[in-house]
């Protein structure tokens, strides 16, 4: 395990270094494409826009199906500028969710099914900057993620016994890069305070430390396609997966994704996802489609990877207990 370890941390060590030369890049381009870059940007409006009327409060309503350790679930969020600059944003970015039982008694987190409701809640202050000419912005964000679990019976046909409900705890980090047609998206998902669990008479559950990274594509400026790799450990299980996912801008503000993930725990997990967020500003048509690029749509988008995971496996030990 300790080799899956390294050459994963690794893995992610040399995606990060090239996620951070990308700006470098940029900037060492000959005078004649930055003049170039800087020259369509301006056509397009981009440059003329002032940050502290494009970047509003938004908030709306977001849903997900279950997917590897995360649960179906249903809820409201918003984002919230709280310091505008001429090229820059400070924002929290805050969401609370219920939390539904696993459908078909297919259990979320391997072998015990998610009972009941539960409200979980996540938040992130971020801090959002676009680089001279606004071709791409950079983003850094951290935060609290709580998430209650109430369990019920096992999908394995196995008869379980005191079913709990358990509270997991995680704080978060990430660090986001988006052009008009790439996006980068580096996460770490670390369980706080108890994090192993005695679910049930025979299962035990734990919170999951998650790092990933994702690249995407913009296929079309409503279309877009990622794919990302993750390490997942903790006391019972580790390994390697990958993720990919695609989304489609419906409307304005609404958007639908689906996801398809494999790992060696999980296996193949399949879960959608739909997101709907409305603002408001007194700007007309024209200045509006100018705001509309995905690099200024970024200032504001949703910050991503933010569910608590969980697992449960075989285990025994008065370290599982309550």
């Amino acid at each position: 395990m300790n080799k899956i370890f390294s050459f994963s941390v690794s893995l992610v060590g040399s995606s990060s270094i090239a996620l951070a030369s990308i700006p470098f890049g940029i900037g060492s381009a000959t005078a004649q494409e930055a003049k170039t870059t800087q020259g369509t940007a301006a056509d397009l409006g981009v440059m003329s826009i002032s940050l502290k009327d494009a970047i509003q409060p938004n908030f709306g309503f977001q849903g997900a199906l279950q997917g590897a350790g995360t649960p179906n679930q249903a809820g409201i969020g918003g984002f919230l500028p709280l310091v505008t600059g001429d090229n820059s944003v400070f924002f929290l970015d805050a969401q609370a969710n219920l939390n539904f039982a696993d459908y078909n008694n297919y259990s979320s987190i391997i072998n015990t099914t998610v009972a009941g409701t539960t409200i979980s809640t996540s938040s992130r202050l971020g801090y959002r900057f676009l680089n001279s000419n606004r071709s791409w912005m950079f983003g850094v964000n951290a935060g609290y993620d709580s998430r209650p679990m109430a369990t019920g019976a096992a999908d394995t046909g196995v008869n379980v016994r005191n079913s709990s409900t358990v509270f997991y705890q995680q704080v978060a980090a990430g660090l986001e890069a988006v052009s008009n047609t790439w996006n980068f998206n580096a996460y770490a998902l670390i369980p706080v305070g108890t994090s192993e669990y005695r679910l049930n008479s025979n299962y035990n559950g734990g919170a999951l430390d998650t790092y990933g990274l994702d690249a995407g594509y913009a296929i079309t400026p409503d279309f877009k396609a990622s794919v990302g790799y993750y390490y997942q450990i903790d006391e019972l299980i580790s390994g390697s997966g990958v993720l990919g996912r695609v989304s489609y801008n419906i409307s304005n503000g609404l958007t639908a994704g689906v996801n398809l993930s494999y790992d060696q725990a999980f296996e193949t997990r399949f879960s959608a996802d739909l997101k709907y967020r409305f603002g408001s500003n007194n700007k007309d048509q024209s200045e509006k489609k100018a705001w509309q690029t995905p690099v200024i749509q970024a200032l504001t988008e949703t910050v991503k990877h933010r569910d608590v995971r969980v697992h449960d496996k075989t285990g025994t030990g008065s370290q599982y207990e309550n």
